[in-house]
């Protein structure tokens, strides 16, 4: 008698088996992604996690194309369907894993939440195993598409960690991700290794070229705004005269004279990342301003950034904000405040 029938035979018995074969994979998985995100709060070395998560995802996932049909062949169901979960858990937590840096870098206001929103929704969906099963287990296009964007997610925050710029990250993570995928452009197309490769390579520069013009959607994780204020000025990297609460009169700011924007920009250790505030009032576009030192990262509390407006003309009510972006133009983060009439 097959595992399969004996299984059907159980459910039979005892009914509330069937509830655990639905539901009891993704309460595994979820408890796993918690631990995870557990770990990475916890501030483990987590380049490492990542990377083997990312290893073993890819392993898997290539044994399990170039064997599947032997497999079915075979009639060997069990290792197929233990096979599938182990790469749908890998996907759960490795999601689940950059989730946090994603988050902690992205503006909500802006449209690189989107991205995140993206995570959060995959992460979810490989969480819950019927929704994975009906809409990604039958669609092997849709589960090399998140395989394609868990890698991509994953190496985008890993090279971030050791150092590389968001912007060489960004295009490094979305070439090796879809090269990642070499194995299912063999298995679709019935071809070998060398057709394979050159697909891989196609798409791989196209995969660079769409990121490119679309990353301003993309948080720059995991750089992130550790702190952000408007002042009077700022002396000796401290801000002076906080504007409390994000508001100020126009009579206050027209005393003062100027007005500064004080950020603080954690990157990890070894990353130098020159940024620019861009100051806007009501939407309307005021300074770009070029910071003349580099972001290096390795401070905890942030590096220390501000930028001046000296040249203040009426009006000056409005609602401010001073948009922290990178050179390449993705979001850092975003302070907002309000000069009352």
């Amino acid at each position: 008698m097959s595992a399969a029938a004996v299984w059907a035979r159980l459910v039979g018995r005892v009914p509330w088996l069937g509830w655990v074969g639905r539901w009891g994979v993704s309460l595994c998985s979820l408890a796993l992604g918690v631990l995870t995100l557990f770990v990475f709060r916890r501030g483990l070395p987590h380049v490492g996690w990542i990377v083997g998560y990312l290893l073993l995802l890819w392993a898997l996932f290539t044994l399990m194309t170039e064997l599947r049909a032997s497999f079915e062949q075979g009639g060997r169901r069990l290792v197929l369907t233990a096979s599938d979960y182990a790469i749908q858990t890998l996907y759960h937590n490795l999601l689940l894993f950059v989730l946090p840096a994603y988050y902690a870098s992205a503006t909500l206001s802006s449209p690189n939440a989107l991205f995140v929103a993206g995570v959060a929704a995959a992460a979810l969906v490989t969480a819950v195993d019927p929704w994975y099963r009906r809409l990604v287990h039958p669609r092997p296009w849709l589960s090399d598409l998140l395989l394609g964007f868990s890698m991509f997610a994953a190496l985008n925050v890993a090279l971030g960690l050791v150092g590389v710029r968001p912007i060489l990250a960004l295009e490094g993570s979305s070439i090796l991700a879809v090269v990642a995928l070499t194995p299912a452009f063999r298995r679709h197309g019935g071809v070998g290794w060398k057709r394979a490769h050159v697909r891989a390579a196609i798409l791989a520069v196209a995969a660079a070229v769409l990121v490119w013009y679309g990353r301003a959607l993309i948080p720059p994780a995991p750089l992130f705004l550790a702190r952000a204020v408007a002042a009077r000025t700022v002396t000796m990297m401290e801000p002076v005269d906080i504007v409390e609460r994000g508001r100020v009169s126009a009579d206050t700011v027209a005393a003062w004279g100027e007005l500064a924007a004080y950020t603080a920009v954690y990157a990890p250790s070894g990353l130098r990342q020159p940024i620019q505030h861009i100051w806007r009032r009501d939407g309307e576009l005021l300074a770009v301003i070029p910071l003349p030192t580099p972001v290096q990262g390795g401070r905890a509390e942030g590096f220390r950034t501000h930028s001046r407006r000296r040249d203040l003309r009426p009006p000056l009510a409005g609602r401010y904000t001073v948009d922290v972006v990178t050179a390449s133009g993705q979001l850092i983060g975003r302070l907002k405040f309000t000069v009352t009439p």
